[in-house]
């Protein structure tokens, strides 16, 4: 019942050919060729892209991440004076 047998495809071939015409099989099955081959190219980019932006988010990860500011370092070891003020003193 769902076997397909030699005889069924040699109608399909002869319906095909009786449908398009001799002439115009061959270019519409190099054009199909071509489309599946693009296809193939194109989902190959995708999945490569995918690991690429995996492989760079894993690498992000495990990058080195800076020391927070230690207590020295939040405060400014000496007052920090006004240049204005600094120039008043320094004249008179």
């Amino acid at each position: 019942m769902g076997a397909l047998k030699p005889w069924h495809i040699a109608v399909l071939v002869v319906v095909l050919v009786l449908l398009f015409g001799a002439k115009r099989l061959p270019d519409a099955a190099r054009s199909l060729g071509r489309s599946l081959r693009i296809i193939k190219a194109e989902t190959k980019h995708l999945t490569d892209d995918d690991e690429r932006d995996l492989a760079e988010k894993a690498d992000a990860q495990h990058g080195r991440q800076p020391l927070p500011p230690t207590a020295t370092e939040q405060r400014p070891a000496t007052p920090v004076q006004d240049p204005v003020q600094r120039s008043t003193r320094d004249i008179s």
